[in-house]
């Protein structure tokens, strides 16, 4: 007779760990194992759930103590910190808070660090995209590579430094595809970027024939350490020391952070800023056109249009409010697609309604276009007088450029 297969290596391994987490009885009754305590909990923060939990299992260790026993107050700790699995600092710590606050309070939220994303503001990432295009413009169909356009980027002083991956990054983000033409490797434009531009172009192109009044809107922002990046720098003087016995300074310093952060928006047209300008439709004259970007915060639906997040009934019950037929035997995913196949019928944006009772023609900018915004000429104006007159770095004397 043959032998019963044994588990094989990776079952007995793992037959093994669960062995060493089951502790059996002492007393030999044949009652049902129980399971030994969890394992130590990674270090992360604990939340107010783990500390309610924390307490609550403090109390009911003292409350249970044997009456028999003396139990210390550090042995009702180490005791709860074995039941958790949370070190004893830890736990003495959030009994320490609810002794003196009566209160369980929740952690504060870490700040995630920005990535370069966001670090490199719309301004820098449009010049970027100008670097790129330049290749097939002005250096006869050169072929942009990524090492090329990053050796042209860090050779622009106006432009920020940055690595290969970080460039990399970037051009994705404004939506540069590579991909193979002609047996060479080129960068372009994603095929709905470049008809937005098209459309863009020739709308402008209609509204400037037409002469009617175009007023172009943007945000920016300054930061109260914004400086220029070179000064004049005398290289003999090697230390304070030196430069207070020869009369000499030690030349003009950086902040030590960027500081505060001041929020400038504004609209012009050919006439010149708009003046009171809080309420931006009321200073617009019927037959105007404003110009904006396609910023979230401007491009908000007057109604949601149905995905697969919803319920089934409720997607029914907007394909019936808008008088589209459908059965009722038919699947989720049969009713998100007639969603699909309409919902450009239903596109409709706030600040576009609000304009149209007003008069005024809202003309939206192709991602990552503001090129193609002249207010943008006007903020890199006022940055660089900020930069060339901040000397205080507060946020206050910022105001007043």
């Amino acid at each position: 007779m043959e032998p019963e297969a044994g588990p094989s290596t990776g079952e007995a391994s793992k037959c093994r760990r669960r062995r060493r987490h089951i502790i059996q009885p002492q007393d030999g009754s044949g009652s049902i194992p129980f399971t030994s305590p969890p394992a130590k909990r990674s270090k992360s923060i604990l939340t107010s759930g783990e500390r309610l939990m924390i307490i609550n299992i403090f109390k009911y260790v003292t409350k249970t103590k044997p009456e028999d026993e003396y139990m210390s107050n550090h042995d009702l700790v180490k005791r709860t910190s074995e039941i958790c699995g949370v070190n004893e600092r830890s736990i003495y710590r959030v009994l320490s808070e609810y002794r003196d606050t009566h209160k369980i309070t929740q952690p504060e939220s870490t700040r995630k660090r920005p990535n370069v994303i966001q670090k490199v503001d719309d301004f820098d990432k449009s010049a970027i995209r100008r670097i790129v295009h330049s290749f097939f413009f002005f250096l006869k169909g050169e072929i942009p590579t990524l090492q090329k356009i990053l050796h042209a980027v860090n050779n622009d002083e106006t432009l920020p430094t940055l690595s290969k991956t970080s460039l990399r990054r970037i051009i994705r983000h404004l939506k540069f595809k590579y991909m193979k033409k002609s047996r060479k490797s080129v960068l372009i434009d994603r095929g709905d970027i470049v008809l937005w531009r098209v459309r863009y172009l020739h709308q402008i192109k209609k509204i400037r024939e037409e002469n009617r009044r175009i007023s172009y809107t943007d945000e920016t922002w300054v930061n109260a350490g914004h400086t220029v990046g070179k000064a004049w720098v005398d290289n003999t003087v090697k230390s304070a020391k030196r430069a207070f016995k020869e009369g000499l300074s030690t030349g003009a310093k950086d902040p030590v952070s960027k500081g505060k952060r001041l929020i400038v928006v504004h609209v012009g047209n050919e006439d010149g800023f708009l003046e009171d300008c809080e309420w931006v439709l009321t200073k617009l004259q019927r037959n105007d056109v404003i110009v904006l970007n396609n910023a979230t915060y401007h491009s908000r639906r007057l109604e949601k249009t149905p995905t697969f997040a919803w319920k089934k009934d409720a997607i029914q019950n907007w394909l019936r409010a808008k008088n589209i037929p459908f059965d009722d035997d038919e699947v989720k995913r049969q009713l998100v697609e007639k969603v699909s196949n309409v919902k450009e019928n239903f596109k409709s944006l706030v600040i576009d309604q609000i304009a149209e009772q007003k008069g005024v023609t809202v003309l939206r900018l192709p991602p990552y276009h503001c090129e193609l915004n002249p207010i943008e000429l006007i903020w890199a104006d006022i940055k660089g007088y900020v930069a060339r007159h901040n000397t205080t770095f507060k946020f206050t004397d910022l105001k007043k450029y």
